[in-house]
C-alpha cells in the first residue's frame, strides 16, 4: 500500500468515524457550600447541559443555601425570588462549566438598599 492510499483511507476512517464527545459535570447534593461541589462526573451520552441548583432561605436570624450541581437532559433555567427565599438554576454545555456557585446567585439591589438603609437609621437615631 503507497502512503498516498494510506492516507486516503486514513481520512475516511476519521471522517466516518462517530464523533464523541464526553460531557463532564461537577456534581453534589443539597450542599451548604460549593467547596463540596468539585466532584466530577461523566454525564451519560444523552446528557448534554451540566446545571446547578442554587437555594435559599431565610432560618431564624441565618440564610441557608443549598447548591446541587448535577448533569442534564434539558435546561431548565429559572429564576424566582420570594423575598425571604429564593430558587435559581443555571445550565451550561462544555466540561467543568458548572464550576462556580456564584453564577447562579441573584443580588437583589432592592433589599440591599432596604438593609442599608434601615442600618443608617438606627445609627442615626442611636445618635452615634
Amino acid at each position: 500500500m503507497t502512503m498516498k492510499a494510506f492516507l486516503i483511507a486514513l481520512l475516511v476512517a476519521v471522517l466516518c468515524a462517530k464523533q464523541v464527545s464526553s460531557l463532564f459535570c461537577y456534581t453534589c447534593e443539597n450542599e451548604h457550600s460549593n467547596w463540596n461541589c468539585l466532584k466530577t462526573y461523566k454525564c451519560e451520552d444523552h446528557e448534554k447541559h451540566c446545571i446547578t441548583t442554587y437555594n435559599s432561605a431565610w432560618s431564624g436570624k441565618d440564610m441557608e443555601y443549598r447548591i446541587t450541581k448535577k448533569c442534564s437532559v434539558d435546561c431548565p433555567a429559572t429564576d424566582v425570588n420570594f423575598g425571604v427565599a429564593a430558587h435559581s438554576t443555571k445550565c451550561c454545555s462544555t466540561s467543568l462549566c458548572n464550576f462556580s456557585g456564584a453564577n447562579s446567585i441573584k443580588v437583589s439591589y432592592a433589599v440591599m438598599f432596604l438593609g442599608a438603609a434601615a442600618s443608617l437609621i438606627c445609627v442615626i437615631r442611636a445618635g452615634l
